[in-house]
């Protein structure tokens, strides 16, 4: 399943725009990917995760390094966060 999916017009049109999401729930497994498995996970971790994780590391005294795929840092932030630091506000 991709995240944007065709969806028909039920006006009648035959034309099909992309959707977000899905037309069926999905279940928390369904929606957890590994981040090895991600397309983009090799790529240097983003700014917001370089942000974020600097935070949960000064709060849980730790040090960590700067130079992480997407897919590490979001399992140090995974990590970090079940040690009781709180996920950020969206």
């Amino acid at each position: 399943m991709s995240i944007l999916e065709p969806m028909t017009d039920t006006s009648g049109n035959d034309e099909q725009t992309e959707t977000l999401g899905s037309a069926t729930p999905q279940t928390e497994s369904q929606l957890d990917k590994n981040p090895a498995d991600w397309v983009t996970g090799e790529e240097p971790m983003t700014a917001s995760q370089r942000s974020y994780l600097d935070t949960l590391a000064s709060q849980a005294g730790e040090e960590i390094s700067a130079d992480l795929t997407k897919a590490q840092a979001s399992e140090h932030i995974d990590r970090l966060q079940a040690k009781g630091n709180p996920a950020p506000n969206t």
